[in-house]
């Protein structure tokens, strides 16, 4: 076996838990190090995962360890300096998302990104989930032949009174860019991934609760290059049925010639025939560990794979950064009742 992928990681937060889990699952990979400005919390982790050094100073670790990959596990807003950090040393990266605060640190990054070659992936674990992996392969099969329309309800319902988000992730309910930034970008992804580039977006979003900053409701409607139509229908108070709420976090539905798509709650596909009252099940196998049907152990393998055999990796920045575009055209066509073509190069 080769010499494993020494990782180094910066972050301890609520989500990164999945991240360090699925890390050592994979046995291509050795994390070497971990970084926090809260030094108890590393140390933490350090022991439960048997990992010799913890840092405060992030360019410390990488200049001490040097390591072969590094997993950015913090807020936006210290993206863009870890990133060229590590990019300065040639160090391949993963980042968390959101990318960055806005869309024009997102391009500047992007540029130094491209101009040094390196490779930097956004970590967008929902196209990983493993009911849209199956998703892809029916419309590929042409199972619903000429898509019509898609729409994606999203009805997590933890966004209601004075404690949302508190307990899980309490800085959302600071983010002034909060339902399309945070979460719409994981089905902005979801769509492009299943359905194609985005054309044009239209947009009506709102705020409900009143102790965040953000929208937390909303329409976004998609026209796709091929000419089908697309609707993000988001609400984070309402709920849907489902044993784990959190697990697709809403339904979708796919309208094509032949028949009708279903994803529900607890991930369970099915399909209508056009013309037809029964719906079939479509079975696949899928893991239920950790968080979205193992969707972060998924996205990690999938870059220890190319970092092992060189296969094609998925949403690197520069592929990303169409995401981030058509998130910020939801937020101009909501200022400007308009539909926007996002400028996606």
């Amino acid at each position: 076996m080769n010499a494993p992928i020494r990782l180094a990681t910066v972050g301890t937060g609520y989500f990164s838990r999945f991240q360090y889990a699925a890390w050592a699952r994979l046995p291509e990979v050795e994390l070497v190090a971990i970084c926090n400005r809260d030094p108890q919390s590393a140390k933490e982790l350090a022991e439960q995962y048997d990992v010799a050094d913890t840092f405060q100073d992030f360019e410390l670790m990488l200049d001490t360890v040097k390591p072969d990959l590094v997993d950015i596990i913090t807020p936006p807003v210290t993206h863009v300096a870890y990133v060229m950090a590590c990019i300065e040393r040639n160090i391949p990266v993963i980042c968390q998302k959101p990318f960055t605060p806005s869309l024009a640190d997102a391009k500047a990054l992007v540029d130094q990104i491209e101009a040094r070659n390196a490779t930097v992936i956004i970590h967008e674990n929902f196209r990983f989930q493993p009911w849209y992996t199956k998703i892809r392969e029916v419309l590929n099969e042409g199972l619903l032949g000429e898509l019509y329309q898609i729409r994606f309800a999203l009805r997590p319902g933890d966004g209601q009174g004075p404690e949302a988000y508190l307990e899980r992730q309490p800085y959302f309910q600071q983010m002034e860019r909060f339902l399309v930034n945070e979460t719409a970008v994981h089905l902005i992804d979801v769509f492009r991934y299943l359905f194609g580039e985005v054309e044009s977006t239209y947009a009506d979003l709102r705020r409900i609760n009143p102790v965040i900053k953000g929208e937390d409701a909303g329409l976004i409607i998609f026209k796709f290059e091929n000419g089908a139509r697309g609707i993000f229908d988001g609400n984070r108070l309402s709920d849907h049925k489902a044993k784990n709420r959190r697990l697709t976090m809403g339904e979708m539905q796919i309208e094509g010639e032949h028949g009708c798509l279903f994803l529900n709650g607890d991930a369970e596909l099915s399909f209508r025939r056009h013309g037809e009252n029964d719906e079939q099940k479509i079975p696949y196998k899928w893991q239920d560990q950790d968080f979205g049907g193992d969707c972060v152990y998924r996205l990690q393998q999938h870059v220890v794979e190319h970092f092992v055999s060189g296969a094609q990796l998925m949403n690197t920045a520069s592929d990303y950064i169409a995401n981030i575009m058509i998130a910020d055209a939801a937020y101009v066509s909501d200022k400007t009742s308009a539909c926007i073509r996002p400028q996606i190069e």
